[in-house]
């Protein structure tokens, strides 16, 4: 499947094209998020949270591994980077397959456990305000969603 670029120039800016990409989720979606520490993946989420009708405060899972934010679509946040090395299953399923959106960051760690439909996000820091976003969808429902808001 095609993947889809998009150039961000300010922080507001990633928060509100997330906040659109959230407008087209849907109960089950899974993304999975990667980018190097401080490309702006908390902040890519904290738009979708915010589209998704979350009002708390959404900060990074580092230490919790999950957190979960209620909304008009409930959010599971993932951070799954302590879980290198680990063969661990921690029901990613009950997530993958509940009535939430899942995001996981560093997602590589449990490989194994990501569904075959999924949307693939990629955050690159290019400067100091800009980031290239990168989505590579896994499925005809992420395709879909790519060229509405590629519109």
């Amino acid at each position: 499947m095609k993947r889809y670029e998009w150039t961000t120039a300010s922080e507001g800016e990633t928060i509100l094209f997330s906040e659109k990409l959230a407008e087209y989720l849907t109960p089950g979606d899974v993304l999975t998020l990667e980018g190097d520490l401080g490309a702006g993946k908390t902040t890519f989420t904290k738009g979708l949270a915010k589209g998704l009708g979350v009002t708390r405060t959404v900060n990074s899972p580092t230490f919790t591994i999950i957190k979960e934010y209620m909304g008009r679509i409930p959010l599971y946040h993932m951070d799954v980077y302590r879980l290198e090395d680990s063969d661990e299953d921690l029901g990613f399923e009950e997530f993958f397959e509940g009535d939430g959106v899942t995001v996981v960051e560093w997602s590589q760690f449990i490989k194994e456990y990501l569904p075959d439909e999924r949307l693939d996000i990629t955050i690159e820091y290019l400067s100091e305000t800009e980031r290239k976003i990168k989505l590579q969808p896994h499925s005809t429902h992420f395709e879909e969603i790519c060229k509405e808001i590629k519109k």
